[in-house]
């Protein structure tokens, strides 16, 4: 009843009952402002000379100083807290991420100068997946070029779809103006070397998030309109395959 009335635990309690009569909480006296002072002084020698060093270089080189001089270290927590007091801590910058219209408009009025890829899978009767990589112009919305295939989609695949749509809409010369590559942020379309690669084609990598204003929902409407083909097939064959397999159409893109 006592510890509860009083807000604290029955062991606290039982330490406040046997504590000496001459016990004295020092804990709001743990700071020493000389020897705070004389670390500012210190802190201000450094920085001085290298005003752009945050408070971890700081530490760094204070602790190696007083190492040579054979004092005891520097906590590097104790450091900050001197260093934020007297406003020697460096202000963060972020620099200004690019900012996109969030017009959530994809079409384009003219050929060839936005295109967008995306990838799908779905199963097949024998209980294989096939997975089809694309490339479509968000213009006339031709299927430009593809890539098949029952193993992965990885960054040689969406290379291979970026040289061949290349070549057939622009033969053997590279497109004179950068054209625009919107895809979502799959590991296949952000890695680097499709990056580079897009890049030498001249083409320009614009990965965007799922479902927002500046989405790739072109690729992602075929997708679904592939799918729904894909069904109507199954429905009007007879396959005995559940919907989740339709047994035709498996190479409906190729």
């Amino acid at each position: 009843m006592v510890s509860r009335t009083m807000g604290v635990s029955r062991a606290q309690l039982s330490l406040r009952i046997n504590r000496s009569a001459d016990w004295q909480d020092r804990r709001c006296n743990r700071r020493n402002e000389e020897a705070d002072a004389e670390i500012l002084s210190a802190i201000l020698n450094i920085i001085s000379d290298m005003p752009s060093y945050g408070y971890r270089r700081v530490w760094g080189i204070l602790r190696k100083q007083r190492r040579t001089e054979g004092q005891p270290p520097v906590n590097a927590k104790r450091l900050y807290r001197i260093m934020s007091e007297h406003n020697l801590l460096l202000l963060h910058h972020k620099p200004e991420r690019p900012k996109r219209e969030h017009k959530g408009k994809i079409a384009v009025a003219e050929s060839d100068m936005r295109w967008c890829s995306d990838g799908f899978e779905f199963g097949c009767d024998n209980g294989e997946k096939l997975r089809v990589t694309f490339a479509l112009d968000c213009c006339d919305r031709e299927a430009i070029d593809w890539a098949a295939s029952t193993g992965g989609y990885d960054s040689s695949t969406v290379q291979d779809v970026m040289l061949r749509s290349v070549e057939k809409r622009f033969g053997d010369r590279l497109p004179d103006t950068a054209v625009q590559w919107l895809t979502d942020n799959g590991s296949a379309y952000t890695a680097h070397e499709t990056r580079r690669f897009a890049k030498e084609l001249n083409l320009e990598p614009c990965t965007t998030a799922v479902s927002s204003p500046q989405s790739n929902g072109m690729a992602e409407r075929f997708v679904k309109d592939d799918e729904g083909r894909l069904y109507r097939v199954h429905a009007e064959t007879g396959c005995e395959n559940s919907p989740a397999k339709p047994c035709s159409g498996v190479h409906a893109l190729q």
